[in-house]
C-alpha cells in the first residue's frame, strides 16, 4: 500500500521538478543510487519494470526505505497491464509510470487513488488520459514526438495540462531549460542522469551532486520564468 497520497506525490513531482528514473537487477546498488538522489535533494524515485528481477529489486527497495525511514517517495515505471501496477499497488508503489496509455491502469490507479503517468505522444492521447484522472502526463519519447516544440503545441490550446517529458532530457541546463521553457510541469531523467559509468564506479557522491544541480538548475530557470 502506498506511503503517500496521490496528492502528496504530484505535489512533490512538481516542486523538485526532476524524477530519476533508474534500473538495475541488483538491490544494493538500487539502494545506493535512490540513497544518491536522495542526498542530492530528489524526493521522488523510479523504479523501472525492467528485467526478470524487477520486482524483487522493487520490493527489497521500499523495504529498505521504509524501515530507515528515508523521505523518498518510491514508485515504478514501464507499466504496461493493470495485474502489473495491481502488482506493484500492492507492494508500495506511490505511483506508476508507462511507455503507453492503458485504460485498465488508469482506472485501476483512480480507484486506489494512485497517481498514473501514462506515455502520450499526441494531443488525443493525453486527452484520453486526462479523461482517466491523470493528472500528470508523461510525453514519451520526449524527442522523438517533438521535443519542446510539441510541448509548446499541446500546451497553447490546452494550458490545463501538466507534462512531464522522458527520453531526450539532458542532464544539461540547455536541456532542461528548453524543456521549462516550453512548459513541462517537471521531467524525467534516466541515463542521462545516472549514467551507466557513474554506477560502474560507484560514484555515489556524483551521482548525488548531478542530481542537485539539476535541481539548482531548474529553481534558476523557473524563478527567470516568474520574474
Amino acid at each position: 500500500m502506498a506511503q503517500y497520497d496521490r496528492m502528496a506525490v504530484l505535489n512533490a513531482i512538481y516542486d523538485v521538478g526532476i524524477v530519476p528514473v533508474f534500473y538495475n537487477k541488483d538491490v544494493e546498488t538500487t539502494i545506493n543510487v535512490i540513497e544518491a538522489c536522495l542526498k542530492g535533494g530528489s524526493r521522488v524515485f523510479e523504479f523501472t519494470n525492467r528485467g526478470d528481477q524487477a520486482y524483487h529489486v522493487f520490493t527489497e527497495a521500499v523495504r529498505h526505505v521504509v524501515a530507515n525511514d528515508l523521505d523518498i517517495i518510491m514508485g515504478v515505471g514501464s507499466v504496461v497491464d493493470a495485474p502489473t501496477a495491481a502488482l506493484y499497488i500492492a507492494n508500495g508503489t506511490n505511483f506508476v509510470v508507462g511507455p503507453l496509455l492503458n485504460k485498465e491502469v488508469g482506472l485501476l490507479c483512480n480507484r486506489r487513488k494512485v497517481a498514473y503517468s501514462p506515455g502520450c505522444g499526441s494531443a488525443t492521447e493525453i486527452a484520453q488520459a486526462e479523461e482517466l484522472g491523470v493528472e500528470i502526463v508523461k510525453v514519451f519519447p520526449g524527442s522523438q514526438v517533438g521535443g519542446p516544440n510539441f510541448v509548446k503545441s499541446v500546451m497553447a490550446p490546452c494550458p490545463w495540462t501538466r507534462i512531464m517529458p522522458t527520453g531526450g532530457v539532458d542532464s544539461t541546463r540547455e536541456s532542461l531549460e528548453g524543456w521549462f521553457k516550453a512548459g513541462v510541469a517537471a521531467v524525467g531523467a534516466g541515463s542521462k542522469l545516472v549514467t551507466k559509468e557513474m554506477v560502474a564506479a560507484k560514484d555515489w557522491d556524483g551521482i548525488s551532486a548531478k542530481v542537485a544541480q539539476c535541481i539548482a538548475w531548474i529553481k534558476e530557470i523557473r524563478a527567470e520564468m516568474a520574474s
